[in-house]
């Protein structure tokens, strides 16, 4: 039904016929002075420009029309939809729901309230423009902060507990001091941890994000038992404290990469102010809950001292299993050499690109470090020689060019009590994002072929590398697939372009970026 038949514009009065000759005329001007109109030309083409008008302008007369004409624009403002009409006097703009709020009265009105705050609410803490996993980010974050923010309150209060504040006979200056000294070494150990971990915190994100938060929650348990140990206050508090300002430092380390990956129109500056609003209204909620329990517990001092202890398991479990399941969907547009070698097998396999969230979950978190256990590893770095006692490495460097960016070589290694064989990337210095894809790409293609050829390349396991032909079937793979990365390589970051990664960059970890150089033969005569 078209808003015309819902709402009538008609005038209480009837017009008269001058009134309605005399807009006649108006409308009849303005149509005049549009066709007499010399418009200018255009400067390149010294053609007049011409009006392109689905319409007739005599239709134009319509106007004069007492009913309302709907117009075809919609304006969208404020979470409100409204729509242009013309009322054969002037030109308004409706909003769609009026005729509703006006048929279903006091239940509808009530319902449009209920729209209105939540409208209001979702513009407070969600920025407009953002991908589509964040609202389920959000959720999992309101968890996150109600839980962790209700543990807080309760291991401040039991740290005023332990240090005496409320009792006479403690003393406010070794109080002041016991909390000067948590501080300070609380602020020294976040100094050094960021200091320590550099480039990690773009490199292993997520695990970073929850190890940290772990290392938090352990932080509150400790504080919670300062009232059961009141003479160890200070070492249990300082310790405590160490591992809270770790958490922070991580913390506010990896945000700006997390709001990264949910802005998708360069709105980094509205996630971050929203995430900030979030955690004071999500903290705001979970200190609500902490005092509800405090409440309810007031009227038994035992109980209240025991609460902490009752409600740290369940509200840490809480508070850990959101920040998992968030961070499930924080899908990062990075390309790091873990998320590289991901989207490089899938490439091989099926010459296919998979998005960031399908890297996502098969990425995860990876707390344990296990990604390493895979056989045949690659590592991108130097060569360690410690355990090695083959020519592949010898005849591999003597084989570099000066136009060659890297290089691909096998070494052994240990891991834990198990020996085992990894394929190495070294890069050289002048080694750009580029040359990194070609050369993981290469690493991956080689570690098909031993795939594919677990007989042949059984005798790598028994230390027989150095027969010569071993060694010729090994350069032989390596030119093989470095031709195919090579070939690969300009369709390969099309699709990664289109899958929607940044390509203009590979981060890599403090190990990760060692290079090498190459040293001219005379001056190294010289030498």
């Amino acid at each position: 039904m078209q808003f015309a038949s819902r709402l009538s514009f008609r005038s209480s009065f009837p017009e008269s016929p001058w009134e309605h000759r005399k807009r006649n005329l108006v409308s009849r001007s303005r149509i005049h002075r549009l066709n007499s109109t010399s418009f200018p030309k255009d400067p390149i083409l010294s053609n007049p420009l011409k009006v392109n008008c689905p319409f007739k302008l005599g239709e134009i007369d319509r106007c004069d029309a007492v009913s309302p004409v709907e117009l075809p624009v919609v304006i969208h403002r404020s979470g409100k939809a409204s729509r242009y009409f013309w009322d054969g006097a002037s030109l308004r703009l409706v909003v769609f729901d009026q005729e509703e709020i006006y048929k279903f009265g006091d239940f509808n009105e009530f319902r449009r309230l209920f729209e209105i705050l939540s409208k209001a609410v979702r513009d407070l803490l969600v920025p407009r423009q953002v991908q589509e996993n964040y609202i389920c980010y959000l959720k999992w974050k309101l968890i996150h902060r109600i839980f962790s923010s209700s543990l807080q309150v309760l291991a401040t209060q039991a740290m005023f507990r332990a240090i005496g504040i409320g009792y006479s006979r403690s003393l406010a200056s070794a109080a002041a001091l016991n909390w000067v000294l948590k501080d300070g070494l609380g602020r020294l150990s976040r100094c050094i941890y960021t200091a320590s971990l550099g480039s990690a915190f773009d490199t292993n994100l997520k695990r970073v994000r929850f190890s940290t938060s772990v290392l938090f929650s352990l932080s509150i348990g400790v504080e919670l038992m300062t009232p059961v140990f009141p003479k160890y206050f200070l070492l249990l508090a300082s310790l405590a404290n160490v591992a809270k300002s770790i958490s922070r430092a991580a913390y506010l380390a990896t945000s700006s990469a997390v709001h990264r990956s949910f802005a998708i129109a360069d709105n980094l500056g509205e996630v971050s102010a929203k995430s900030q609003i979030q955690t004071v209204c999500f903290d705001n909620l979970g200190l609500l809950l902490a005092a509800l329990l405090n409440l309810i517990c007031k009227s038994n001092q035992s109980f209240q001292a025991g609460l902490p202890f009752v409600v740290y398991p369940i509200f840490a479990a809480m508070d850990l299993f959101a920040i998992f399941n968030g961070l499930k969907f924080v899908h990062l547009q990075t390309l790091t050499k873990d998320r590289l070698e991901i989207i490089l097998d899938t490439w091989i396999h099926s010459r296919y690109v998979p998005s960031p969230a399908e890297v996502s979950g098969r990425e995860g978190i990876d707390i344990f470090r296990q990604k390493g256990s895979k056989l045949w590893p690659i590592r991108i770095g130097c060569l360690d020689l410690k355990y090695s006692s083959s020519v592949l490495p010898l005849l591999t460097l003597q084989a570099l060019r000066a136009e060659d960016l890297y290089f691909i070589c096998m070494e052994r290694s240990y891991g834990g009590l198990r020996r085992k064989q990894e394929i190495v990337l070294c890069l050289r210095e002048k080694a750009v994002s580029s040359d990194i894809i070609i050369g993981l790409l290469q690493a991956c293609l080689i570690r098909r072929s031993l795939h594919e050829s677990k007989t042949t390349w059984k005798c790598f396991s028994e230390d027989r590398v150095n027969e010569d032909q071993i060694l010729a079937d090994w350069f032989n793979v390596v030119a093989e697939s470095k031709t195919r990365a090579y070939g690969d390589t300009k369709d390969l970051k099309e699709e990664l372009r289109a899958a929607g990664w940044i390509v203009n960059n590979v981060l890599l970890n403090s190990r990760e970026q060692t290079r090498y150089s190459i040293v001219d033969a005379d001056s190294s005569q010289r030498r």
